[in-house]
């Protein structure tokens, strides 16, 4: 066959996302403290942005941003005409508004001094590093072993457990497998007691000298009998070990109370809280739905850059034109945000709209839906619905729920299609109510739920299960 060269000319349609379309759509599916930052960062490097005051006055430039991004795209007839014409903005002289703010930005006043107590700078909680590292330093190990132990202590993850393998320590360090293993023994003779194991197995292992059960029957069950011991298979223990139970079953209580864990005490990670970005409340029989902006900056555009761009004879056309994309950047911005909001008020008005009964009357009258039926109602694509509400959450009457928690599969009922999310939670009841001694397998949970008019398969139940976390019937026995 001949190889040819030759132009041809075709017709396609594409769709691109441009970086302001990609930038709405970041937008829309961050959570209210990401969308903070987000924002924040936009303002830092935006000098057409500035943060507002609490209340804007009637026609601001969020308000209008719509207006203004398309009066900007128009040239004015007037080329010397002020910003303020073009725009159809309400201006006010920049530095009196920052005078009259009575914020300090410490531009020409002295360097603030750091302000911290003593008793608050005691009170600081020392991480699992630092805590190592101390002792470390205090520790009569040798100098050759030092630097190896320093590169282990850094290879322990929060629950203090080594992450990195043996081979990798030695390349790291620079030394043979016998000086890294000698210089983990250092650091496992440590406080917590178990820090520094490769397994839960040597974790727990670790933790029985400084208890003073070596050679004991406790080590004897952690070292031969591990996996009979994951399983609780207590009979099986006592047969192989040829003693009975209640011996074992002393040995298993002792276990229990070790730490598998030993490193959790000493995590400084503070506890998240989590923030609604919707509130539903009740009043005189209507649901009122309220966006919550709380620590979100309220923005305009910079009267000060907005004047500057009207006097042509005092900007260069790189200055002009760095303003101009920053302006556009500025108005897309506020753009976004304010169809963000409007995407999010109307997802949970179709949301309330489906679940009313839930509202009102609690968890039980929660029905089946999916993501399409809100997408279908709102005349949206299924994704955009999908990106809303992702990591967010609705404070009502019921509590603090995520927003996917009201979109859950049909399970059948002999009242008809029930959600998932309840019999989730009668599954949840169901353990709860069990008698630990012997737990209820997955069949006998179906059957329980059978009687409440409820079909569902075994297979069903135990994927529902799982998503609880709630463990098998098999490890779910209590023997003491």
């Amino acid at each position: 066959m001949a190889m040819e060269q030759r132009l041809e000319l075709k017709l396609a349609q594409k769709l691109i996302l441009t970086p302001q379309l990609q930038q709405s759509i970041k937008l829309l599916q961050l959570p209210l403290l990401e969308l903070s930052q987000d924002i924040n960062q936009e303002l830092m490097n935006n000098p057409l942005l500035e943060e507002g005051m609490e209340k804007e006055p009637e026609g601001n430039a969020t308000s209008g941003t719509a207006q203004d991004e398309e009066k900007f795209q128009q040239p004015s007839e007037d080329a010397e005409a002020p910003l303020e014409k073009i725009f159809g903005f309400t201006t006010d002289n920049y530095f009196e508004e920052r005078e009259s703010d009575g914020r300090d930005f410490g531009y020409f006043g002295e360097a603030a001094e750091e302000t911290i107590s003593p008793f608050e700078r005691n009170s600081v909680k020392a991480d699992l590093y630092a805590h190592l590292l101390w002792q470390l330093r205090l520790s009569p190990i040798p100098p050759s072993l030092g630097r190896t132990a320093e590169i282990i202590i850094n290879n322990l993850n929060d629950d203090g457990y080594l992450q990195a393998s043996m081979e990798e320590i030695t390349g790291s360090a620079d030394v043979d497998e016998t000086t890294a293993e000698e210089a983990l023994r250092y650091i496992q003779a440590f406080d917590p007691a178990g820090v520094g194991a490769r397994n839960l197995q040597e974790c727990l292992l670790l933790q029985l000298e400084p208890l003073g059960l070596k050679n004991t029957l406790v080590e004897e069950i952690l070292t031969d009998y591990f996996k009979e011991l994951e399983g609780k298979k207590y009979k099986q223990l006592a047969t192989s070990l040829k003693i009975p139970i209640n011996d074992v079953l002393a040995a298993i209580k002792i276990i229990e109370g070790l730490e598998p864990r030993p490193g959790r005490n000493y995590s400084s990670d503070e506890p998240i809280h989590i923030i609604p970005d919707v509130y539903v409340e009740e009043s005189e029989g209507k649901f009122i739905i309220t966006l919550n902006d709380e620590g979100i900056p309220k923005l305009r555009l910079s009267n000060y850059y907005r004047k500057l761009l009207t006097n042509k004879k005092s900007l260069g056309t790189e200055e002009k034109q760095f303003l101009e994309e920053k302006l556009r950047s500025a108005i897309w911005l506020l753009r976004s945000l304010d169809q963000r909001n409007k995407t999010i008020y109307r997802v949970t008005e179709s949301i309330l709209k489906f679940q009313e009964d839930f509202f009102r009357r609690g968890a039980k009258f929660l029905k089946p839906l999916n993501l399409r039926d809100v997408a279908e109602d709102l005349g949206m694509h299924e994704s955009t619905i999908s990106r809303v509400t992702s990591n967010k959450y609705i404070q009502c009457p019921q509590g603090l729920l995520n927003f996917r928690y009201f979109f859950s599969n049909a399970v059948p009922s002999s009242t008809g299609d029930i959600s998932s999310s309840i019999v989730k939670d009668m599954i949840k009841k169901i353990v709860s109510e069990e008698d630990t001694s012997h737990p209820l397998n997955d069949q006998k949970i179906v059957d329980l739920l059978k009687e409440k008019g409820i079909s569902v398969a075994r297979r069903t139940a135990a994927k529902y299960r799982e998503e609880l976390k709630i463990p098998s019937h098999l490890k779910r026995k209590k023997w003491f």
